[in-house]
């Protein structure tokens, strides 16, 4: 993985939350919370929350639990504190989820939404997230699929390469659904010492208010924008255009939606 796959600075975790969290990850973030509670816990860790869409529904959906909201991220923990409910139980802590900061057996459920395709070692975060669990402890997370299966970021990066044809932007493909191999997946977390992990494919409908909503959301509330402008600082503008020309010409002018699909794991410690 590129180190700028990484990076939500600046101006992203904002455009981030205001246009990606609706346009992909507000279905999720409710699906795992509903998850969650099924559980339920008395205290919550969230690693890779990003700017709190998961934090918001877990405080909704188990509001009696003692949560923990962590990310690598200082600006995206910093705008997601912002974002906290009136009266949500959340505490913020900046902490990398491979090296948590947490003392053994802490914690009745970790949570991660579309975050474990960020971290460098697999294996390491999903051994700290059992360390961290209680004896029979839940582990809860979802990672995206292939982009064949997520239409919108299939059209956009596809329309990229029409830009940048010697040298196209691939971050959507290489790492939000570039770990997806639900087998392989399964075989890192019985290597972590979970028992058992159990997998499900959950689809749902992205919509989006007009093709160039969707293309701002991805070009430019996502690293993807890092990429563009790596290649030409002047290119975000165009770029972003021609991203919604394309997905305007798959999907129509006016309000579109499109396919989106991810698989969500369950593993007990």
């Amino acid at each position: 993985m590129a180190t700028q796959d990484a990076v939500f600075a600046g101006s992203v975790p904002a455009l981030y939350d205001r246009m990606m969290v609706p346009l992909i990850f507000e279905p999720y973030a409710q699906d795992l919370a509903r998850r969650a509670a099924l559980v339920r816990p008395r205290t919550i860790l969230e690693t890779a929350a990003g700017t709190g869409v998961v934090t918001r529904a877990l405080a909704t959906t188990v509001p009696n639990a003692h949560l923990v909201a962590t990310d690598l991220s200082e600006p995206m923990l910093a705008f997601a504190a912002g974002r906290q409910p009136q009266g949500a139980r959340i505490e913020w802590r900046q902490a990398d989820a491979s090296a948590l900061p947490f003392d053994d057996q802490s914690f009745d459920l970790v949570v991660c939404q579309f975050g474990e395709m960020f971290f460098p070692d697999k294996v390491k975060a999903y051994r700290e997230a059992r360390r961290v669990l209680r004896a029979g402890g839940r582990f809860l997370f979802n990672v995206w699929d292939r982009i064949a299966e997520n239409e919108f970021a299939d059209v956009v990066t596809r329309s990229l390469a029409g830009v940048f044809p010697t040298d196209p932007p691939r971050f959507l493909a290489r790492t939000p659904h570039g770990y997806c191999d639900t087998d392989g997946i399964c075989d890192e977390l019985r290597s972590a010492g979970f028992a058992d992990p159990t997998v499900e494919a959950v689809e749902a409908i992205s919509k989006a208010a007009s093709p160039l909503d969707a293309a701002i959301a991805y070009c430019q509330g996502t690293p993807l924008r890092g990429e563009i402008e790596a290649r030409d600082v002047t290119a975000l503008e165009g770029a972003t255009k021609a991203a919604a020309t394309a997905l305007a010409e798959r999907f129509g002018g006016g309000p579109i939606q499109g396919r989106i699909r991810a698989f969500v794991f369950a593993a007990t410690r």
